[in-house]
């Protein structure tokens, strides 16, 4: 592989002008699929085979006037003064009105009629029901929900709207902006050259752009979450850069011992950019793997980020060094002095030492660091957003918090009981044992009249709880309500399924729950094998792995921390706390893996190196420690730098996941690469080479750092090598 890459790297060098020409066209003509060509991004969340989707697939098939699979909306009208007087029931009618004129609305329920007035008679509260799901409510459709309530505003009234029909797409402002201008300020302390440091962020720059073009074009064609771009912006801008800087410093070093330009580029895509293929190929997997677990959305997401980590990848490969090649030899030297040359190098060094000398007290230091802060992980309460995750100064919380207050919690969460009474005989006293089971239940919820379809074989029971819809007490209460399933069935041959936004929710924090163990079994179980290939052995691959569990583990316990228990929301400007985003452990350890993988590549492999090339073990960890150390550093604050910009993002979904990530990377690189590690192998000595002799001789050479390559190219036959790849 590293022969094919050097050959690459040659080739895009000379043809510096095709190659970009190519990659232009390529970026033009997505950017017309996606001015041309796209969709509705969807923010609905649903997998299939859950009890509540099969009951709203059974709704929308059997009962479509109840327009279950739409969006809906809670409107809360509320005075200091009396809402049921002739003026507050007038401003009430005049709402309903506008309401039911609004957009795609199916119909709406009159608080007057339905007696949804609070016992203080301040609030009334209407449900709105729209004809079509709420992605595909578009602004319009909520400016025209939005001006129903204007005559009521004028007259005095407080209206506020809930919903899903409220939420607008969540979307990144330019908070990503400051990550990129951090990561500058990295690369040009790194390399000491504006021109330098300006490449990397350019061809990550195209690659997002390139990625982010093809996911608007598609969907155009498919259905894709509204998160799923968030994703892959992130991924691909942080991987984007530190690819091209792995390559472009080892292009500088080709430079400094005296290749010329297009040798060095040959070299530097062949031996760094084999560690980069080999890094990328790490997250692609990891990523990819999301479409194991079964969930739509997620895998979706996973599939869009692993495509555009693998533009990154053929980015870093083919444009970078065409863009080397009208940089040429410029890039030698750097001309901004911020600090000594040596002093990266030297302080690598230093810490290798010191780690090396102190390797017990750092082992236990570093590990009980990372044990206290895993602690709030135990207490992590997994779900999804609602109007009560919601910014306080939002329409969406404001009605959520005066519900609460005058309806109780429950009234935001409804439950909707969906009984199925085609195989009873007496489907009324089914319909009446369903209702009693429910209403006799612990929690004593409030359960609505029943509506049934025109064929009068299948019923609809709305239940309140009284408890919120994220806490644990509602999920109690849907598990019970469900457990009278099979009772009810045995005595009068109906069935009954609860579905409903909030019961929809549940299911899904649940299948996302139960598939994040397989999830990191399977990521585990690939790291492992995946690094006993590049190392060549087994207990380096161990470390490795129980490195990475420890980065995730300290990284729930920070999550928890932050935006569950609220612990430091001023400082990181988070609004909202509350239960975690159930897809967020997940994407986690896909993503952390990927980046931790990298680390690991680029900084144990010089390790390797130097102790084969006969270095002593202590050696060859400061060696390698001292070469790789720079690098890593680079890297890390850049990805840190990146995906901490997207904590200042509005959507607590978005400012969890950059944090989540930032923090991850923060405690892998520095706590278990740069400190776990070295210690680690200054205390097994030869021992963390070992691998059985059977093995070693069935296991391929993968040789990532492009060792063989460089022994062919400076062997007396170079010029026949050099010759044959023109």
């Amino acid at each position: 592989m590293a022969s094919f890459l050097y050959r690459l790297g040659r080739f895009s060098f000379r043809r510096r002008a095709l190659v970009t020409a190519v990659w232009a066209a390529v970026l033009v003509a997505l950017g017309a699929g996606a001015l041309t060509l796209s969709g509705q991004l969807s923010n609905s969340v649903t997998i299939p085979g859950t009890e509540s989707q099969k009951a709203i697939d059974q709704l929308a098939d059997r009962f479509p006037e109840a327009a279950a699979g739409g969006a809906t909306a809670r409107v809360v009208i509320s005075t200091p003064g009396d809402i049921t007087d002739a003026a507050g029931q007038a401003a009430i009618t005049g709402l309903v009105k506008g309401l039911e004129n609004a957009p795609k609305v199916a119909g709406v329920v009159n608080p007057l009629q339905m007696q949804a007035i609070s016992p203080d008679k301040h609030v009334a509260l209407a449900q709105v029901s729209y004809r079509v799901p709420g992605f595909e409510l578009t602004d319009a459709d909520r400016d025209g929900l939005m001006a129903a309530a204007d005559s009521a505003k004028a007259a005095g009234y407080t209206v506020e709207f809930g919903g899903d029909a409220v939420q607008a797409m969540p979307a990144t402002n330019a908070t990503e902006g400051l990550g990129v201008a951090v990561a500058a300020v990295v690369l040009i302390i790194t390399f000491g050259s504006l021109l330098a440091a300006g490449i990397p962020l350019l061809t990550a720059l195209i690659g997002v752009g390139i990625g982010m073009a093809g996911i608007t074009t598609a969907s155009g064609f498919l259905e894709l979450n509204t998160n799923t771009p968030v994703l892959a912006l992130m991924i691909g801008l942080a991987v984007g850069i530190d690819y091209a800087l792995f390559i472009v410093s080892r292009y500088r070093h080709e430079l400094s011992i005296g290749r010329d330009p297009e040798e060095a580029a040959g070299r530097a895509t062949g031996t760094a950019g084999s560690a980069v293929v080999f890094a990328g190929l790490t997250v692609i997997i990891a990523l990819a793997g999301l479409t194991v677990v079964g969930i739509p959305f997620l895998g979706e997401m996973g599939i869009a980020a692993a495509i555009t980590v693998a533009i990154a990848v053929v980015i870093a490969l083919t444009l970078l060094p065409a863009i080397l090649g009208f940089a040429g030899g410029k890039l030698a030297g750097g001309k901004i002095r911020l600090r000594r040359k040596e002093s990266a190098t030297t302080h690598g060094e230093r810490w290798a030492k010191f780690v090396a000398r102190h390797r017990i007290p750092v082992l236990i230091a570093a590990i009980a660091g990372l044990a206290i802060v895993a602690v709030p992980a135990a207490s992590m309460q997994l779900g999804l957003p609602n109007d009560s995750t919601a910014a306080p100064d939002t329409t969406q919380r404001k009605a959520y918090d005066t519900v609460a207050r005058s309806f109780g919690e429950g009234a935001n969460g409804p439950l909707v009981i969906v009984v199925d009474l085609s195989g009873s005989t007496d489907r009324q006293a089914a319909l009446q044992q369903a209702a009693a089971g429910i209403g006799g239940l612990p929690e004593r919820p409030i359960v609505t009249p029943p509506k049934t379809n025109r064929a009068g074989d299948l019923a609809l029971l709305t239940v309140i709880p009284k408890s919120g819809p994220s806490s644990t007490a509602t999920e109690d209460l849907v598990s019970d309500i469900r457990g009278l399933n099979a009772g009810l069935g045995s005595a009068t041959g109906a069935s009954l399924a609860v579905t409903g936004q909030t019961a929809a929710n549940i299911d899904v924090s649940e299948k996302l729950a139960d598939a994040m163990l397989p999830y990191l079994a399977l990521i585990v179980g690939l790291a492992f094998l995946l690094l006993m290939l590049v190392f060549r052995s087994i207990v380096v691959p161990l470390k490795a792995t129980l490195g990475f569990l420890g980065s995730v583990v300290a990284t729930f316990g920070a999550v928890v921390a932050v935006f569950q228990w609220g612990w430091l929301t001023d400082l990181l400007g988070v609004k909202t706390t509350g239960p975690i985003m159930s897809m967020l452990p997940i994407l986690l350890i896909g993503v952390l893996f990927g980046l931790a993988m990298d680390y690991q590549v680029f900084l144990v492999t010089r390790m390797r190196e130097e102790y084969v090339h006969g270095a002593d073990p202590q050696q060859a960890m400061v060696t390698g420690f001292r070469h790789g150390s720079r690098v890593v550093v680079a890297a890390a604050l850049i990805m840190i730098s990146v995906f901490a910009g997207f904590v200042l993002a509005e959507s607590s979904l978005i400012q969890s996941i950059g944090f989540a990530l930032a923090f991850g990377v923060l405690v892998d690189a520095f706590v278990i690469r740069m400190t776990i590690v070295p210690a680690l192998m200054s205390l097994l000595g030869r021992g963390a080479w070992w691998l059985p002799k059977w093995l070693d001789r069935v296991l391929p050479d993968v040789d990532v750092e492009g060792e063989k390559l460089a022994k062919q190219l400076d062997a007396p036959d170079e010029r026949e090598l050099v010759d044959a790849s023109k």
